[in-house]
This record gives structure tokens, sequence and C-alpha cells, in this order.
């Protein structure tokens, strides 16, 4: 073997290297395989939902013989044909039924399966169906249930610190007020879909586009009536997640197996997009009243608000939403006194769900809100109110966690600095003061958000890996890859672990049988999670080759040094697959299963108090606007964000993430606008009438760039910082920024309220009520 001297070559793919993402070619020119793509088993049959036309009423009669006479019908499911518990409810509440037996909750809800030779066939049947309904009053707004006595699908929380009523009452300042805040649509490319395949005895297995395999193998377990060890659930990819579908795919996962038991044969259920959008959750909407106490300086002394949520039917995953909403209401700022409360309204409409952010946009927009309402109370900067209140390090959130890394100071310098605010301002100022129906505005917002499950049980993660004899890798882990890089970030730590270029290892599909009990793939934490646990099962394989080589060839473990696709042991050099080879031949196991559970955090909900977030991660983001104020129309001319991701285990892909947060941010609050009529239906249910941004959307000047100085303080995977939700709430610089260019019209006498989304339509009513001089 050839002697060499260790020289530093740096391995292909290693953590910290912007490497492209593992199935980036196969995603532009078509060759990567989604749960649609598949090759289904011969006989493979498919199925389609029969969905309610009320609101809310009694089914009195449901007659289905028509359905069952359709051509290529083979049979229709009903809730007496589910074996087991008629509830796919995530938290456990029995509140949310597969199929309902007698009473209609929302406009859409599934009553009914066909399951037909072809899907077209399917759909056409379920048209066929005759029912008859007693209908019942329906309140579809968080207000309106409110007011007709509704009842909260999960317990509210309250967040309390201080004596909000005495320091509201001594503030030399007050002002208070009500903001709506819309929903979202996921509007994911790849729609929901479960192919499920019956096996021998109890055995099924499911393929199906989800962020949660477990939480399917688990509601498909009980709804079949077996145990979780029969059922099997596999995801290579998903095109697109953004939170519906952590549980939004149990209906259609559980829909396809139910069938495929009956009739022992493969079932696939895929909806059309417009019955999707109607049969499954979105982002929660608030109606947020809100006061502040402050200072003549614009400092903030004390703040109390009550987030009302439209929640749906159903719990789903509001108790944890709406907490989280209060969990980041104060975004980066400090409210000496504090109380918040949650309001989770029962609701006629479809159970709202998770959502890039989790309740936390609702939050963070309301704190700036309430900046901005100060800013113009006092007549100054919005940013320069923004600084006045900054947290300090040691200083306590609402709910008693101290803040120990703060670095916001340091971005807003430098993004002040990079993106020219004070002279823009200014420039902007100017513009608007020559009058004319164009009007500027300009922004400069911050973001503070916790990372971690608030569900302290979900902060834990498992992962595979093996090492085969010709020194290649297999990598399983708990996490699902839906187009955000985890497969590719956690393939870096492996690479980086084991000293191998990235090529060597193999991602595979994520499946309950080789990883079980897995969180969701959400809160920003999949490769916290799963990245961790995958280095702790290159440790153990690690140190078994390094036991190996110290007893094989006389060495001390100092002696072992793992170098670029080989071993420099006592200074000679031996391939990386020949030391496995011989480790194999030596009978040297080279296999570990790896685990990770999130260390300090803690939560009691009863006091509204704990550690729920294991750290922050921070960003600032820089927008300037144009506003047609005889039209409402705006274009987004610039913007600049600086943002914190500890050290970037990819920069290229985080930076990616960073871009498509800010714009899914901005749809947020500007054009995608969800809208039910007086009868309960969404009419915003496809493209044509739900509008998502589009490419021309896109600021003219777009300037992303990663706090590259900043390290994650806590001994995270490789001190790298979560990226998927938080830069999701830069985009509030934007709406900001609109608020801006409104509030011109009347000299920044008065603050714009715009509600949320921004559309056109609303920014040009705002307009008209500042030139006529009202308030909202």
């Amino acid at each position: 073997m050839k002697h060499e001297t260790l020289d530093m070559d740096v391995v292909m793919g290693a953590a910290h290297q912007s490497v492209a993402h593992e199935s980036a070619t196969k995603h532009v020119t078509g060759q990567a395989d989604y749960t649609d793509d598949l090759v289904v088993p011969e006989g493979t049959l498919h199925a389609a939902l029969g969905l309610s036309t009320i609101a809310h009423g009694r089914i009195r009669s449901m007659n289905l013989d028509k359905v069952r006479a359709a051509p290529g019908v083979v049979m229709v499911l009903t809730a007496a044909d589910i074996p087991g518990p008629n509830d796919i409810s995530p938290t456990g509440k029995h509140d949310d039924p597969i199929l309902v037996a007698d009473e209609v909750m929302f406009h859409g809800q599934p009553l009914f399966a066909v399951i037909a030779e072809t899907r077209l066939q399917a759909r056409h049947a379920a048209a066929r169906a005759e029912i008859d309904y007693e209908a019942l009053p329906h309140h579809l707004a968080p207000l309106a249930a409110r007011d007709a006595g509704m009842d909260y699908v999960t317990e509210p929380l309250r967040l309390r610190r201080g004596d909000p009523e005495s320091a509201m009452a001594k503030a030399p300042l007050r002002c208070a007020g009500r903001f709506e805040i819309g929903g979202q649509d996921h509007f994911y490319l790849e729609g929901q879909i479960a192919l499920a395949i019956p096996g021998e005895d109890d055995e099924m297995t499911i393929f199906v586009s989800t962020q949660h395999p477990s939480e399917v193998q688990h509601m498909v377990a009980h709804a079949l009536g077996v145990r979780a060890n029969a059922v099997v659930v596999n995801v290579r990819r998903m095109g697109g997640g953004f939170g519906g579908k952590e549980t939004q795919m149990n209906l259609f996962a559980c829909v396809a197996a139910l069938a495929a038991r009956r009739l022992g044969r493969a079932v696939k259920l895929r909806p059309d997009r417009d019955e999707d959008m109607i049969a499954t959750g979105k982002r929660h909407d608030f109606v947020v009243d809100y006061e502040v106490g402050f200072d003549e300086a614009g400092r903030i002394l004390a703040v109390t608000g009550d987030w009302h949520a439209r929640c749906g039917f159903s719990a789903d995953l509001s108790g944890p939403v709406t907490d989280r909403a209060l969990f980041h209401a104060d975004n980066a700022y400090f409210y000496p006194d504090v109380e918040l409360r949650s309001h989770p309204w029962r609701t006629h409409t479809v159970s709202n769900t998770a959502f890039r952010g989790f309740g936390g946009p609702q939050g963070v927009i309301v704190a700036e809100r309430i900046i901005e309402e100060i800013a113009y109370a006092t007549g100054q900067d919005t940013l320069a109110v923004r600084k006045a209140n900054l947290y300090r390090d040691g200083q306590l959130t609402p709910y008693h966690q101290p803040v120990e890394d703060q670095i916001l100071p340091r971005l807003f310098e430098e993004l002040e600095a990079s993106a020219d605010y004070a002279r823009r301002r200014q420039e902007v100022l100017a513009f608007n003061a020559r009058g004319g129906v164009i009007r500027r505005g300009i922004a400069l917002t911050p973001v503070k958000f916790g990372i971690s499950f608030t569900a302290t049980h979900y902060n834990q993660a498992g992962a595979l890996v093996h090492v085969y004899s010709d020194g290649s890798v297999h990598l399983n882990h708990g996490g699902c890859e839906m187009g955000q890089g985890l497969n590719t970030k956690v393939a870096q730590v492996v690479a980086e672990a084991f000293q191998i270029d990235m090529d060597r290892i193999k991602v595979t599909k994520t499946t309950t049988e080789k990883v079980p009990n897995t969180s969701a793939t959400a809160a920003s934490s999949g490769t916290d999670l799963n990245g961790m646990a995958a280095l702790d099962a290159c440790r153990q394989i690690r140190e078994r080759l390094v036991r190996f080589l110290c007893e094989s060839r006389d060495a001390t473990p100092d002696e072992v040094v793992f170098a670029r696709n080989r071993v420099v042991v006592r200074g000679e050099a031996i391939a990386f697959e020949q030391v496995v080879r011989e480790a194999y031949f030596a009978r040297v196991q080279l296999s570990a299963a790896g685990f990770y559970a999130t260390p300090k955090i803690h939560w009691n909900r009863a006091e509204g108090q704990g550690r729920p977030f294991y750290y922050f991660a921070y960003g600032a983001a820089c927008a300037e606007v144009s506003v047609d104020t005889l039209t409402g129309e705006y274009t987004i001319e610039r913007v600049d964000v600086l943002h914190d991701v500890g050290r970037s285990l990819n920069p290229a892909i985080d930076k990616g993430q960073v871009e498509g947060a800010l714009i899914q941010g901005v749809g947020w609050l500007t054009s995608e606008e969800l809208w039910w009529d007086d009868k309960g239906r969404l009419r915003t249910h496809a493209p044509s009438t739900y509008k998502i941004p589009l490419a021309s959307d896109r600021p003219k000047i777009f300037n992303v760039r990663l706090a590259e100085w900043s390290v994650n303080r806590e001994r995270t995977i490789k001190r790298s910082k979560a990226v998927g939700e938080p830069p999701f709430m830069l985009g509030i610089s934007v709406f900001e920024a609109l608020g801006m260019a409104v509030a011109s019209i009347a000299n920044y006498r008065e603050a714009p309220r715009l509600d949320a989304p921004a559309t056109p339509e609303r920014v040009l009513m705002a307009v008209e009520r500042l030139r006529r001089g009202g308030t909202s």
C-alpha cells in the first residue's frame, strides 16, 4: 500500500458546500418519480370522493343506487363499511370522520367513496348520488361563530407576564385596533394522492404523498382495525407540502386502504385540484383585536391581544397552530407587560391545518402592525421604532423563555447599509411629496422565529445507515423530501462523517419499515433532527472501524484519520472501500440505527411557561414598492434580504429556500385570497380564481444573502439553523411597504391599517378612505 502524507483534499459534497439538490436533474427533466408515476399492480382500481353540497345539516337519506349502477363501478364505500374507528383526528379528539354518517359540517365534506375501473368512471359516478339534507344554520367566520355561541375546537391558550392592565392604564399613549388576516391554500404542485396495495393476511402497503408517514400508518391501521405493524407507508418524494400533507393526506390514504382491503385489489385515489382545495384544510385566518401602550419615544410598555381563529369543523392541528401564533405575537420585540389570548373557534368550514410557519406568521404580522401604529402615532420612521423595541439578551418572551442569541442589531446594521435604506427612504419621501398617481413605499422588517415542535415528544428522529462491503453507503432517515433539499443535506452530513464523496451515498425512500415512529417533516426541524440521527449512526460505524483498525494494525485511535475516500493509519493511506471490506471479513457490524432527541426544551401549557424552542432563527428584509392609487395595483421594485441560517449546511439550497419562502409569504399577503359565498361554498378553488404569485410578480431587483458569520450557539447539526419557515415572514416587508405608500395619501398622519391579503381592491379602498380623511 502507498504511504503518503495526509493531504487536505476536500470531500465532494461534504457539509457546508453548495451542492446541487440530489434530484435536481430529475426534477427539471421530468424523470423524478412521484406517487402517481409509480407502476401500479395489474387490476388497480380508482377511487373518487362524493362530497356534501351544504355547509351544515343532517343527512335524511343517501340514495346511491345510481352511483352503483354507473359504468365501471365496482363498489361504493360509506361510513358503515369502516371496520375500525371512523376518525382521522391527529390529536385523538374523535371529531374528524373519514366519511360522514349523519351530520355534515362543511360544504365539500366527504360522504362516500366510489371505486371504479378508471378514475374518470369513479368521478362521473360520484356525481350521480341523490342526497336529501335537513339544512341547519351555518357560521363561517370566527367572529360570526363566536356571536352564534359556537364552541372552541380545542382548549385556548393564555400567555401572560407582568401586569398589563396596570401598565396599559399608566401608558402615556395607547392605541387599539382590529386586524383581519386571511388564510392561504397550500397549492402544492403535486396534489393529494394515495395508492394502497393489499398484501397477505392483514398487511397493507401505502404509497402516499405525505410529510408524516408514521401518522398515515397509525390512521390506516386504526381504520382497518389492525396493528401498526401490518401497515407499511412509503414516500420517495413529494411535489410540495408546505404543511398541507402533515395531516390532510390521512383521508385519502384511509379511503384507498379501506377499499383495497375490501376488494383485495390495489386502489389509487387522486382527487381533482378543485376537490383537493375544497376538501382539505388551509392556513388559519384570524381576526385579531389588539391594544398597545407606549411612550412618546415609541417604546412599548404593554400589549394585550385576542387571536380569533377560523379553525373549521374539527380540531385538526388548530391547538398548536393558535398556540404558535401567540408564541410569535412579539416577533422580535420585548413587551414589558403582556397578555395574549387565543380563541380557536369551530366554524362550518373545512378544518384548517398546518401551513409553513404554523401560525407564527399570523403572530408576527400583528407585532409589525403594532410597530406601524406606534410609528405613525409618534411621527417616526417605522425602522426607528423597531430598533427601539428589539429584544436584548436576557429579556423574557411572553412565554417566559429568555432570548439568549439576539443577532438582529447586526443584521439590521448590515442590511441597512447593503440596501442603502436611509438614502432610498428619503427618495421615497421626496417622490411621494410631489403627489401624483403613483406612490412608493419602503420598509425594513425583521423576523425572530422559534425552532422546535411545541409538542416536545415530536422532537426526536431516527436514521438507518448501511455501509456495504464495496464501500457504498445506504442512507435512510425518518424525514420526507418535498423539494426542500432534506435528503441532500443529510447525505452531506454522512459524506463528511465518513469523509467519502457524496456520489457514494444513496438516499432511499422514507418508509416505516426502516425507521419507526417518525415525527412529521415540519416545524423547520427536518434537517436538525434527521441530520443528527444520521450523524449518530455514522458515529457508531466509525467507532467500530477505528477499533478494528487499531486492533489489526497495532494503532492508537489518534493514529487513525479519515481523509477523502480513504483512511490513514499510522501514515499509511488505505482506500475506504478496502477498510470496509477488511472489516466485513473480520465480522465488524457495518450498519447502525441512529437516534436524536432535542435537548433543553420543555413546555407547560397550563402555566403558559417554559422553553418550547431550542433556539431562534433571525432574518431581515427591505422591500420597496410602487402603488397605482387609481387602481390599487402595485409592483415590487426591489427586495434585499439578509437571513440567518447559522453555519449553512448548503448555501445554495438555503438561499433557494429563503427566496421561495419570501415569495410565498408575499403571496399570502397580497394576491392569495380565500373566499366563501353565503352558502358556505369555497369559490376560490382553482388557479382561475385563486392567485398564487407568478414569475412576473417577483421583485424587479431581488438580492438575497446569508449571514455567513452566524454560527448557532446551540449544538445543532454542524451549527446550522433551520431555514424552511423563518424566511416566509420576510414577505411582511412588502406588506409594510405597501402600507407606507398608502399612508402617503394622508401625509403619513394616520396608520393605513391594511387588512391581509392586501389585494388591489383592498389597497384602493384604503387609499379612498385616507383621501376622505376617515379612520378604519
